[in-house]
Order: structure tokens, then sequence, then C-alpha cells
């Protein structure tokens, strides 16, 4: 890829939409061709996309960080309109995901630690005001995803861990990872029970990496519940 990737969308296949650093753009991995679909901040040099989700009905959600220590956005993208902002004063946007029924979206600007909830308008897209959904204590939360039962999946960026929480809330479980920085859960395989989990090995020290030396690594787990499918952008139905 010619920037940074941010996060990605299924589209027809095989296109996938693909969060770069400066915008939207799909990409076909038959041809490798690039397509711009839609700058987001690229006039603003120090800006890149970050966590992203498309929600029930399509839509894709983004967040832009500026690393020279502004504040990002979060941006709602649909097919054929212009990206809108949606928040604002965001540091590091993340934990992007939908509950089952559409209706809540769950965010988090990480290093404040909280995870919020928004009641959602499945029809226009439009979000209520926040509330406290729950608290990530041991790191910070990082990526997210919801399974089929409404429990939001967690990784926990230099927390050593992934976090399972109830649609109330309540802390469910967790699960203890052999390294640091899991970044993000994906449900996948035949029958979406398997729970995917990436890592990151940047920034770590060597001590570190003597004690989790898997860091940057996949792992795949069996948490006895499954996922849901993932929604094409712009489509509206599941893939």
């Amino acid at each position: 890829m010619p920037e940074s990737i941010g996060c990605m969308a299924l589209g027809p296949a095989p296109r996938v939409l693909v969060g770069l650093a400066s915008g939207l753009t799909w990409f076909d991995p038959l041809t490798e061709r690039l397509e711009r679909l839609a700058p987001i901040e690229a006039d603003v040099p120090a800006s890149r996309l970050n966590d992203g989700r498309c929600d029930r009905q399509g839509r894709l959600w983004v967040g832009s960080m500026h690393q020279a220590g502004a504040h990002g956005s979060l941006y709602r993208c649909e097919q054929g309109s212009p990206p809108r902002r949606m928040l604002t004063g965001i540091t590091v946007p993340n934990t992007t995901a939908f509950s089952p029924d559409g209706r809540t979206m769950y965010f988090a600007d990480s290093p404040t630690r909280c995870i919020r909830a928004f009641d959602l308008d499945p029809a226009t897209g439009e979000i209520g005001v926040a509330r406290v959904f729950a608290t990530i204590e041991a790191g910070v939360p990082d990526g997210a995803t919801v399974d089929a039962d409404g429990g939001l999946w967690v990784a926990c960026w230099d927390g050593w861990r992934v976090v399972r929480f109830l649609p109330d809330g309540k802390r469910d479980c967790e699960i203890i990872m052999p390294v640091p920085r899991p970044t993000c859960c994906a449900f996948g395989g035949p029958d979406l029970s398997t729970l995917y989990v990436t890592s990151a090995r940047t920034g770590l020290d060597a001590e570190t990496l003597q004690r989790a030396p898997l860091s940057g690594g996949v792992f795949a787990l069996r948490p006895g519940v499954s996922g849901i499918a993932e929604p094409l952008f712009g489509a509206g139905v599941a893939a």
C-alpha cells in the first residue's frame, strides 16, 4: 500500500475498502488496482485514519488521529456521500463496534480507558448522547468486535488480555494472552466460532520481547460463542 492502513471493510467481491492514512480507497486484490473513494483530512500532514468498522447498514465509521498532538474525529462514511464528522476531540480512536440489532455503537478514545455507548438510529445513522459502558483497568481499549449474543470483545493494548463485556456493560470474562499488546478481535471460520486476535510488536523493548516472543503474532481462540458476519460497505447486507 502507498500509505499505512488503519482499517478495512468488505465490499462487493473481490474489492475491499481500505482506510489509508489520508482517506478511503478501493483495493482490488486480483488486479492490485487502487481507486480513491474519499479523502479524509488529506490536507493535514500529521493526520491519519485509525480504527474503523461498518455498522449493520453498511456505513463505515472511521476515526482519525493526529500524530502531532492535535485532536482527531470520528467520521460516518456512506456510499455516494462525503464523509460526515460525527465526533471531535479524539486522541486515539478505537473499539468501534455495533450491537447485533444495530441500535448501539461502541467507541473508545483509548487513553481515557473508557468505552462509551451511543444509541444509534439504524435508518438515519444519527447517534445519541454518549454514556459510559465500561472501563478498562489493565491496559487501554484497542480494537473490538461483537458476538451473536451481543457480547463486546475488546483487545487491551498493554494489558496482556482480551476482555468480554455483556450488553449491560458487566465484565463477563477475560482471556490472558501471551503478548502484552493485543490489537483487535474478529470472528472467522466456517461457523464464525473462531476468535482471531492480532497483536503488535512495535515499541516493545528487548526485555519484554524476551518475555513475549510471540508479539506481533495472530492467535486463534475458541471462546464458545460465535460472531456475526461483517456487513458489506454500502450494501447493508452481511458477507
